[in-house]
């Protein structure tokens, strides 16, 4: 696909990947003009990086190539890139890096590791506050413990943390609900002008867009707490069957490692209780 101009020193390419997680498909970001920062080269696919190439004018370069999280839709093209440009790869992390004491302590027990990039490493860590280009970092975990987003000038970069086609897959223990609502209230509390997205159009209303996502998380938090008191324990695949039922089967898994994520959240907060240990089909007691 063809590059586009979005704003001035920003410029998109789409990855030929759509799919029900993925939406129209992955989109890269290229920032400057000259040296050229790309943000989430995308997927493993050589189309797509000769894509990203010709997207840059005559004389342009690729001096940093920054990951917002390391899923297969956004990080393994990273090192073919590198390897074309001579540019560093830039992320907080490798995939296992930055979560919670709980979801550390809870690891494998959970399950999870839906799409990511195992074999994904930065050469360079990059953390809140860093600044380069006109690039500003900010660290914005939930969707996926090392999920990074970044600013340039008054627009945001949100990976996908905030979106505005759908709400966040968070699944355990790479996903994380507490820090979602902490990172999405972060943003929320900012004054950017635009987001713009790992997929989909760009949020034109971003902090409108940061509320509606915390709603939503809230009022699906309060039919959980519902549904076990209607049905009594329940882990999180039945609740997902409870809680959704206008969600295509397909999707149910997914909706369940939401489900999950919020069970995890809410016994960390000692709003509802399990037998130890906690795993993937633990059965959850409303208090």
């Amino acid at each position: 696909m063809q590059s586009e101009t979005l704003e001035p020193g920003v410029r998109r390419v789409t990855a030929n990947n759509p799919s029900p997680m993925t939406f129209t498909g992955t989109q890269t970001y290229l920032l400057g003009e000259g040296d050229v920062c790309v943000i989430d080269p995308g997927p493993a696919d050589r189309a797509h990086l000769q894509a990203i190439l010709d997207a840059l004018a005559p004389g342009e370069r690729i001096t940093k190539i920054l990951v917002t999280h390391s899923h297969l839709d956004h990080s393994p093209l990273a090192r073919p890139l590198a390897d074309a440009t001579g540019a560093p790869v830039l992320a907080a992390g490798p995939s296992d890096w930055g979560r919670s004491p709980v979801m550390t302590q809870l690891g494998a027990a959970l399950g999870g590791g839906e799409g990511v990039d195992e074999a994904f490493a930065p050469d360079e860590p990059i953390t809140e506050g860093d600044a380069f280009d006109g690039i500003t970092v900010l660290e914005t975990p939930g969707h996926m413990a090392n999920h990074l987003s970044f600013t340039y000038g008054d627009a945001l970069f949100s990976g996908d943390l905030v979106m505005g086609w759908s709400t966040s897959l968070v699944s355990p223990p790479d996903g994380d609900m507490t820090a979602f609502f902490a990172s999405v209230e972060k943003l929320e509390a900012r004054h950017d002008r635009v987001f713009y997205p790992g997929h989909g159009d760009p949020v034109t209303e971003p902090q409108a867009r940061c509320r509606a996502l915390l709603e939503h998380r809230r009022s699906r938090e309060a039919q959980i707490l519902s549904a076990l008191q209607d049905i009594g324990p329940a882990n999180a695949e039945t609740l997902a069957r409870h809680i959704y039922t206008e969600v295509a089967p397909a999707l149910l898994p997914a909706a369940a490692r939401n489900v999950l994520a919020h069970l995890i959240d809410l016994h960390t907060r000692a709003r509802i209780t399990t037998p130890a240990p906690l795993h993937a089909n633990s059965l959850f007691r409303a208090e």
